[in-house]
C-alpha cells in the first residue's frame, strides 16, 4: 500500500501542482496525494486538489478560535483520511510542538533559500528573495527540511542552488526558485520520504 500524503496549502498551489503533475508522470511510485488540506477558504490550490480529483478540507484557524482546537480538527481530518506524511506547500500557518511531535520525520517544508540563509519567522514567500537580493547574494536556493517545533529548523533532507541574476527582481527570483528547485526538489523528497515509510510498514 502506497505512502498516504495529505499537502497543506494556502494559496496558488503551484508546488501543489508540481507534485500531482510529478504523481501523473509516475515519478512518486511509492506514495500517493491522497488529501489537501488549507486554512483559507479561497485558495486556488483547492481548485488544483479538485481538478485533479483529490479530496479537499478546509479549516480555519479563526473559526476554530484557538491553536490547539485547529491542530486537533487538522489532526482529526488527517487520522480519518488514513494519512502517514505531510508536505507543507506554501502552508501559512505555524504549527506547534504539541502537533509536529506527533509526526517525527513525517513532516515536510519547501523553504525559499538555502538554509540557514534567509529562514525562521519572518521569512517567507517574497519576504525570502527581497531578503537575497538586499544581501547581495549570487547563490540563493530551495531547501526541503522536515519540520519540527522551531520554523525551518528541521533536518534537511535536499537542496538546489540557483543562480542570482543581474537585474533580478524580488518576482524573477522566486519564479527562477520556483522553477529551476522546488518544483524539482519537492516530488523528489516526496518519493524518498514516501518510499521510507512503504519500507518501514512493509518491514513490521
Amino acid at each position: 500500500m502506497k505512502t498516504r500524503i495529505a499537502i497543506f496549502v494556502s494559496g496558488g498551489g503551484t508546488n501543489l501542482q508540481a507534485l500531482l503533475d510529478a504523481e501523473a508522470a509516475g515519478r512518486i511510485p511509492h506514495g500517493e496525494i491522497a488529501l489537501v488540506v488549507s486554512n483559507n477558504p479561497n485558495a486556488y490550490a483547492l481548485e488544483r486538489a479538485r481538478l485533479a480529483g483529490v479530496p479537499g478540507a478546509v479549516i480555519s484557524k479563526k473559526e476554530c478560535g484557538s491553536q490547539a482546537a485547529f491542530e486537533c480538527q487538522i489532526q482529526s481530518v488527517l487520522e480519518l483520511g488514513g494519512i502517514d506524511m505531510i508536505i507543507l506547500a506554501g502552508f501559512m500557518c505555524i504549527l506547534s510542538e504539541n502537533f509536529t511531535k506527533k509526526w517525527p520525520n513525517r513532516i515536510l517544508n519547501i523553504h525559499p533559500s538555502l538554509i540557514p540563509a534567509f529562514c525562521g519567522e519572518g521569512f517567507y514567500g517574497l519576504k525570502v528573495h527581497e531578503a537575497a537580493l538586499e544581501r547581495g547574494v549570487k547563490i540563493t536556493g530551495a531547501t526541503v527540511h522536515f519540520v519540527n517545533e522551531i520554523p525551518d529548523g528541521g533536518p534537511i533532507i535536499a537542496q538546489q542552488a540557483v543562480a542570482v541574476e543581474t537585474g533580478d527582481t524580488p518576482e524573477t527570483l522566486q519564479r527562477r526558485v520556483m522553477e529551476q528547485a522546488e518544483w524539482i526538489l519537492l516530488p523528489q523528497a516526496a518519493e524518498m520520504v514516501s518510499q521510507k515509510l512503504y519500507e518501514e510498514r512493509k518491514g513490521k
